[in-house]
C-alpha cells in the first residue's frame, strides 16, 4: 500500500490592514527558504486585484502570486492564488475560481457563495500541501475584520485548516503601529490569538534606535515577541499588489535628455506591470498621468489595459483627455493601446451581450479597428515576432493574452505575429494593428515592453525621431537584469532586518 505524502508545515503571514506590505513579505520569507533548500510555495485563497498573470495553463492569477511563486522557483499555478476578485465596479467583480471565470457577483451575492467556494479554496491547498515542504499564506486587508469574521475565506479560516502559525504585519509608515497591533490583537480571538507567534514592523524610516522602546511596548502589551523592524526601500523595483501603490511612485520628471513615457491613469486600470521594465531603463522617465496636463511633454502617451473598456473610455472623454491625445498626435508624436487601450483606440466597441455596461461605444477612431465584447475570456501565454511594416523580422518576445472580445482590423498593418500560443483552441496568428506611419499602434500582447531586444529597439526608434543617438541593446539587457536580481537584494534586506532562526522555528524548521 502506498503512503501518503506528509502535509507541508506552514506559515501565515496576516495583516493590521491593507497596504502594510503582506504581499512583499511572503515574496521576501518564500525566497528566503528558497535559498535555505526548503520545497515552498505560497497561497493566498482569495485575493482581489486588477493585476494579473497568466499561467503556463492559461489560468488566471494575481500578479503578487506569480512573484511569490518566482521567489520560490516555481512556474506561478492556479492553485497558489484559487480566488480571484476583479473589480468591475465599486460593488461588483468578476470571480476567477482556480484559473477561470467563474460568475460576475455583487458583494452581498458573493459573500452568499463563500462556503461554495472555500470547497476550491481547500482543494487547492490541499494539492500545494501535497506537493511541497512549507506553505507560505497571505492573508487579505486585515486579520480583525470583524464584520465579515462569518465569511471569511482568506485570514483565520486558512490558518486554522492549515493549523498555520502566524506572524503578524503592521506599517509604521502612515503612524498608529501601536494602534494597529494592539487593536488587531485585543479584536480577534482568545483561538485566534494563540496563533500569533511574531511581530512584525514594516516600512520603518529613520534611526531605528528610536523605536527600540516602541519594541519593548508592544512585547510587554501583548506578550509577543517583535521579530524584526523592516526599514523601507525606496527605490525597490518589485511588481506591487496594484495601482494603488504605483500611483504614488510614478512620477518621474519629464526632460529634454530623456524619452518621457505618460501612462494614462484609469479608474480600473489592469496590469500596470506592462511598464516596470520601461520605468527600469535609464533613458526613460516614466509618469502615470492622472490630468489631461499631465500628458504635456510626453513623447509617447500609453493607454493602458482595463477592466471595463466602456466605463473607462467614458471616463477619458468625461476627464477632457481627449483634446490632450488630439494635440499628441498633430505633433507626431506616438500613442499605444495595450489590451482594453487598444480597443479605445479602435471606431467601436459593441457589448450586445452586456459583459461589461452593454451597448456600444464610438472609439477614439485611431485605429481602423472594431471591438465586440464576448463572454469567453482569452487567458494564454504567447509567443511573437515583430512584424514591421507587415515583414517578419527576427525579434521574438514573450507575454500573455487577457481579455474579453474579439478585435477586427479592417485596414492597416499588425504588429506582431503569434508564434505559439500554448492552446489548441487559439487560432490567432496575427496581432494588433498599427496607423501608417506607425506612430499610433495597439496590441493585446501583456508584457510586451518586457523584452530587451524589442524594448530597445522601439527606444532606439523613439530616440532617433527625439535626434538623440541610439544606445546599445546591452544598456536594456542591464535593466532586465538588475530587475531580476530585485528579488534576491529583498531578501537580503529581509534577512538583515529579521529574527530568520525564530521565524524557522515557528514552523519546525531548522534553518
Amino acid at each position: 500500500m502506498e503512503k501518503s505524502k506528509p502535509r507541508a508545515k506552514s506559515l501565515a503571514v496576516l495583516g493590521t490592514g491593507s497596504d502594510v506590505g503582506k504581499s512583499i513579505i511572503v515574496a521576501g520569507l518564500c525566497r528566503l527558504f528558497h535559498r535555505a533548500g526548503v520545497r515552498v510555495a505560497p497561497f493566498k485563497a482569495q485575493n482581489m486585484s486588477l493585476n494579473s498573470f497568466v499561467t503556463i495553463g492559461g489560468g488566471e492569477i494575481g500578479r503578487a502570486q506569480a512573484l511569490q511563486a518566482q521567489a520560490c522557483g516555481l512556474f506561478p499555478h492556479v492553485d497558489m492564488n484559487p480566488i480571484l476578485l476583479k473589480p468591475e465596479s465599486d460593488q461588483r467583480s468578476q470571480v476567477i475560481v482556480q484559473g477561470t471565470v467563474f460568475a460576475k457577483t455583487h458583494a452581498c451575492e458573493y459573500f452568499e457563495r463563500t462556503n461554495e467556494l472555500f470547497c476550491s479554496v481547500k482543494e487547492s491547498y490541499e494539492r500545494l500541501a501535497a506537493d511541497y515542504e512549507l506553505v507560505v499564506i497571505e492573508g487579505a486587508g486585515s486579520a480583525a475584520e470583524v464584520n465579515l469574521r462569518d465569511r471569511d475565506i482568506v485570514n483565520w479560516r486558512v490558518a486554522d485548516m492549515a493549523d498555520a502559525p502566524v506572524l503578524l504585519v503592521a506599517n509604521i509608515d502612515p503612524g498608529g503601529v501601536f494602534a494597529q497591533v494592539v487593536g488587531t490583537l485585543d479584536l480577534i480571538s482568545s483561538g485566534e490569538r494563540a496563533r500569533v507567534r511574531g511581530i512584525l514592523i514594516n516600512k520603518f524610516r529613520g534611526d531605528q534606535s528610536l523605536f527600540v522602546d516602541g519594541v519593548r511596548f508592544l512585547e510587554a502589551r501583548t506578550g509577543i515577541p517583535v521579530l524584526g523592524v523592516v526599514p523601507f526601500i525606496r527605490d525597490l523595483e518589485l511588481d506591487q499588489e496594484d495601482s494603488i501603490s504605483r500611483e504614488g511612485q510614478g512620477h518621474v520628471p519629464f526632460s529634454d535628455k530623456q524619452m518621457n513615457i505618460a501612462v494614462t491613469l484609469l479608474p480600473r486600470m489592469s496590469n500596470f506591470t506592462d511598464f516596470n521594465a520601461l520605468a527600469a531603463e535609464p533613458d526613460v522617465a516614466l509618469q502615470y498621468a492622472r490630468s489631461p496636463a499631465e500628458l504635456i511633454g510626453a513623447d509617447v502617451v500609453i493607454i493602458p489595459g482595463s477592466k471595463n473598456t466602456i466605463e473607462d473610455l467614458e471616463y477619458l472623454r468625461d476627464a477632457g483627455f481627449l483634446p490632450a491625445f488630439q494635440q499628441h498626435v498633430e505633433q507626431a508624436k506616438e500613442l499605444i493601446g495595450i489590451c482594453g487601450g487598444y480597443q479605445m483606440l479602435g471606431r467601436e466597441v459593441r457589448d450586445p451581450l452586456t459583459v461589461e455596461s452593454g451597448g456600444s461605444v464610438k472609439g477614439l477612431g485611431w485605429l481602423d479597428v472594431t471591438t465586440e465584447l464576448t463572454q469567453h475570456k482569452t487567458t494564454r501565454q504567447i509567443e511573437a515576432i515583430v512584424l514591421d511594416q507587415g515583414t517578419p523580422t527576427d525579434m521574438i518576445l514573450s507575454g500573455y493574452y487577457i481579455h474579453m472580445g474579439k478585435t477586427q482590423r479592417m485596414t492597416g498593418l499588425p504588429c506582431f505575429k503569434i508564434l505559439q500560443s500554448r492552446s489548441a483552441e487559439d487560432k490567432i496568428e496575427e496581432d494588433g494593428a498599427r496607423s501608417r506611419d506607425g506612430l499610433i499602434w495597439g496590441t493585446y500582447i501583456h508584457g510586451v515592453f518586457d523584452s530587451p531586444a524589442f524594448r530597445r529597439s522601439w527606444l532606439n526608434e523613439l530616440r532617433q525621431r527625439k535626434g538623440c543617438l541610439p544606445l546599445p541593446l546591452s544598456v536594456s539587457t542591464a535593466a532586465t537584469e538588475r530587475l531580476q536580481r530585485q528579488m534576491d537584494r529583498w531578501a537580503d534586506h529581509l534577512r538583515q532586518h529579521v529574527q530568520w532562526n525564530s521565524i524557522a522555528n515557528m514552523v519546525g524548521l531548522k534553518i
